[in-house]
């Protein structure tokens, strides 16, 4: 049996995952954001001839998708591949990057899946959603050293305990927004508004200034415009006649 080990948050250190699956002989894969793409890595290791998959979720990065979405990725990809392996899931997601509770859960199993579990679409996604705001946290490389890891998580959950939901503000982790020696770097739209080193302990400012009374939080503020010299320095780049 192959085993692999799914990262279902996109707060998930891809590293730190790739080198748990490691320790048990694991593919490690993921639900979004980050690479290799569970569908790709199942496609690659039914090619290779395996006849018996587990796929076991991890739990410990949050915020991140119930285990329901695995079993949905997985039965869209058990429908579109001609002579599909057998595929397990494991009853429970890994609570935390543990080496000792990889290989229990390995040896523990889980039952077949079918291939008619709930469809990837639904009549509840068609809409673009209302929010009035977009947060954009930054999980680029530096940002991810410098603290970025629970700023997602810490908003969820100081929108929650202010009554807000994903129709006033969703929380959307992003790749690198390249202003890195500011990190960690959050980024609230359609406002255009810029904020840098940014801690969990300032999300409770940034949610209930910026989110909630509409006003910048001018501590962490990032200025937008570019200086003189660096936007002729970006053009004489993109113009080699100069």
């Amino acid at each position: 049996m192959t085993a692999i080990l799914v990262g279902m948050s996109a707060g998930v250190d891809p590293a730190e995952l790739t080198d748990l699956a490691r320790t048990a002989d694991a593919e490690p894969a993921f639900l979004q954001v980050h690479d290799p793409a569970l569908v790709d890595v199942l496609t690659a290791v039914a090619d290779r001839g395996a006849g018996d998959l587990l796929l076991i979720g991890t739990g410990w990065a949050q915020p991140g998708p119930k285990r329901s979405w695995l079993r949905r990725v997985a039965a869209h990809w058990l429908r579109g591949y001609d002579g599909a392996p057998t595929l397990r899931l494991a009853p429970q997601l890994l609570p935390e990057p543990d080496a000792a509770l990889l290989t229990a859960a390995i040896a523990a199993g889980g039952a077949p899946m079918a291939a008619d579990a709930a469809p990837l679409h639904s009549p509840a996604w068609e809409d673009v959603p209302q929010h009035r705001h977009q947060v954009l946290v930054c999980r680029g490389p530096r940002c991810s050293a410098l603290g970025a890891s629970g700023l997602a998580s810490a908003f969820g959950e100081e929108l929650r305990r202010a009554g807000l939901g994903d129709d006033d503000a969703l929380v959307t982790v992003t790749g690198c927004q390249f202003p890195c020696n500011h990190a960690p770097v959050v980024t609230v739209q359609p406002d255009d508004a810029w904020y840098g080193r940014v801690s969990v302990a300032d999300v409770p400012d940034l949610v209930d200034a910026h989110l909630i009374r509409d006003d910048r939080v001018g501590r962490l503020a990032l200025p937008r415009e570019r200086s003189a010299a660096r936007r002729c320095a970006e053009y004489s780049d993109r113009s080699p006649g100069l």
